[in-house]
């Protein structure tokens, strides 16, 4: 049974950081696209990043590019997600998944593994 398990989300200032993980298990092997994907209060989940199984291609929703940096240890079967320079609207929670395979990073439906996502709260 696979799992995916997020932590590191939590109450920040804007303008402060923050690093989530996301810990898999259950993955038959580890080359699978992560993501994370966020749902603010009142809108529909979107895309936030991606990575390949080798981690040497990443992509990014436009919001949050130059500010987010998506990393992997296959080592470990851990995504990680550091959050720069947060602001108010990067409030949501942060879900991550797991795709065997996606010809659109940011489709979600075609991610076949979900966590239960962490609460990332940024102040004003």
């Amino acid at each position: 049974q696979v799992q995916l398990v997020e932590s590191g989300g939590g109450l920040v200032q804007a303008g402060g950081s923050l690093r989530l993980s996301c810990a898999a298990s259950g993955l038959t092997n580890s080359r699978h696209v992560m993501g994370w994907f966020r749902q603010a209060p009142g809108k529909e989940r979107e895309f936030v990043a991606a990575i390949n199984w080798s981690g040497g291609y990443t992509y990014y929703a436009d919001s949050v590019k130059g500010r987010f940096i998506i990393s992997r240890d296959n080592a470990k079967i851990t995504v990680y997600l550091r959050m720069n320079s947060l602001k108010p609207e990067d409030t949501a929670i942060y879900y991550c998944a797991a795709a065997k395979y996606v010809t659109n990073w940011s489709a979600q439906r075609q991610y076949d593994y979900w966590g239960q996502g962490t609460q990332v709260t940024v102040s004003s």
